[in-house]
């Protein structure tokens, strides 16, 4: 009993100080937790995230934050970007899209998609562009989403703001 005990001690004293501090995306499921935004399988951009979101207040501001940082080409406003990606909500985290449910990844032009995710991948101001690898949470408030109108299936209601988790596969 002892031995085991000096061993369990001597192991966790040696994770203690083996360098390596934990973060968020470290633990077994890969979640990371941002503006009131969960990503399960945060860092694993073989599979297709789980997002949950539920935010009493809309969201105010564009706000990204990088899950994985990519080290390829850079997005920039004007590209066409190959993306994988999930859309939720971001009062209740209902999904109402994702390139994973219909089979892969798409490919479109940055200046034919609502202002927040052309701002959230291919940067402006404070945010910086994308690059090829990544992943990245991108919170998008109303003005910049679908605004007054929503979008006409109903899936974003009016005034709502939206959450995108985005790989970004290439960059033209």
């Amino acid at each position: 009993m002892k031995k085991i005990l000096l061993s369990l001690t001597i192991a966790a004293i040696a994770s203690t100080y083996s360098g390596h501090r934990a973060t968020a995306a470290d633990d077994a499921s890969g979640r990371v937790t941002f503006n009131n935004v969960t990503v399960s399988g945060a860092t694993n951009t073989a599979s297709k995230p789980k997002v949950t979101a539920e935010s009493p207040l809309p969201a105010a501001t564009l706000k990204v934050k990088d899950l994985v940082a990519g080290k390829g080409d850079e997005a920039k406003p004007d590209s066409t970007v190959t993306v994988h990606y999930v859309g939720v909500r971001y009062a209740d985290g209902r999904e109402f899209d994702s390139s994973w449910e219909r089979g892969g990844p798409t490919s479109f032009s940055l200046r034919k998609v609502v202002k927040g995710f052309t701002q959230g991948i291919g940067g402006k101001g404070e945010i910086s562009p994308m690059k090829v690898g990544g992943r990245r949470v991108i919170i998008v408030p109303s003005e910049m989403g679908y605004g007054e109108e929503g979008t006409p299936d109903g899936a974003i209601p009016p005034n709502a703001s939206i959450v995108f988790v985005v790989d970004l596969i290439a960059v033209k």
